[in-house]
């Protein structure tokens, strides 16, 4: 891949830099099993991989703090992983395993982790955006400076949900960052078909509530971007949203033949714009890591996905009982 330059203000060590390439290498290699997991039926139901978008969990984990909240809707095993969720519990839900982080009940798009501050997963789309919010109104009302970050993407941005809560949460200034990730198709539907404005992000304007476009194929770019709204609302500033660019190198689901796009449009975009291949070039051209370091990276990864892998197939389903527990009555 042609090295590209990151336009970042964001100021990154070699360190962070390199915890950047494992983070989001260890969810490409996770997808990658996940789907492969899948093919062999040890997975049910839906199962919607994150594969190309990582840059935009890694970058904004990169800006959170202990107590910061995040929610998401259902292509959400990145979210888990970035945030520090164990890869053995997250593969273990998958395939419906008493050693999933819910018990084996919510497989693929309803886990949760209340350590972690981890909201799910949810399967209708947009129904997260009005919850993130009241995460929000939690800590405004606590009167701490935690942020929530609430993530969906370019379908659910035309529900009208979103728009009864954006003008909620700046008519109550709560500290919320709408992460509107944009892959460019809703389901098999391009974004061009489907939304007539020019970009998301700037409807919020209606409401008075700022943002900006992102590269979320560059983890620095989104960084720098997640700093700034970060820092908006911890000031109590209100809502901010980011209009986060990136893409979906898979289907919508594992069960989506992907045929409303082309073949070359994907490679033309892994070839030339991959988050994970642009952090390994500036590792490679600022000398902080060789190639040798890079494939025992990638060799410590896969072994910690292979154990994941295992131990969800080893760990019991759950028991019959288990379907009482957990439930209003």
């Amino acid at each position: 891949m042609a090295a590209r330059k990151s336009t970042a203000k964001s100021n990154v060590s070699a360190e962070e830099l390199l915890g950047f390439y494992k983070d989001m290498l260890l969810i490409r290699r996770f997808e990658e099993k996940a789907g492969q997991l899948y093919g062999m039926g040890l997975i049910g139901g839906f199962c919607h991989l994150y594969i190309g978008q990582e840059a935009v969990v890694v970058g904004l984990e990169a800006t959170a703090k202990e107590g910061d909240k995040r929610i998401t809707t259902y292509r959400d095993h990145g979210h888990m992983l970035a945030c520090g969720m164990d890869p053995k519990g997250v593969m273990a839900e998958l395939t419906g395993r008493e050693g999933g982080l819910s018990k084996g009940k919510g497989g693929s798009m309803h886990m949760f982790s209340k350590e972690k501050h981890f909201y799910g997963g949810h399967g209708i789309v947009g129904a997260n955006v009005p919850l993130g919010a009241g995460l929000a109104f939690s800590d405004m009302y606590k009167g701490n400076d935690n942020v929530t970050f609430t993530y969906f993407g370019d379908g659910a941005a035309n529900q009208g949900q979103v728009y009864e809560t954006y003008n909620m949460a700046m008519l109550w200034n709560l500290p919320v960052i709408f992460v509107i990730e944009n892959n460019k198709y809703a389901m098999g539907t391009s974004v061009q078909r489907a939304t007539k404005s020019p970009s998301l992000w700037e409807r919020g304007a209606a409401y008075g509530i700022k943002g900006e476009e992102v590269d979320g194929m560059d983890v620095l770019a989104v960084k720098a971007a997640g700093e700034k709204a970060v820092a908006h609302c911890r000031a109590g500033k209100g809502p901010y949203i980011l209009e986060i660019m990136t893409y979906r190198y898979r289907g919508h689901s594992m069960s989506d033949p992907a045929k409303y796009r082309t073949r070359d449009e994907v490679q033309k975009v892994r070839s030339e714009r991959d988050a994970i291949e642009h952090v390994r070039d500036l590792l490679l051209q600022g000398k902080h890591a060789t190639e040798d370091d890079l494939k025992e990276i990638d060799k410590e990864i896969k072994a910690v996905v292979n154990e994941a892998a295992e131990f969800s197939k080893e760990s019991p389903e759950p028991a019959l009982e288990e379907l009482w527990t957990d439930i209003y009555a």
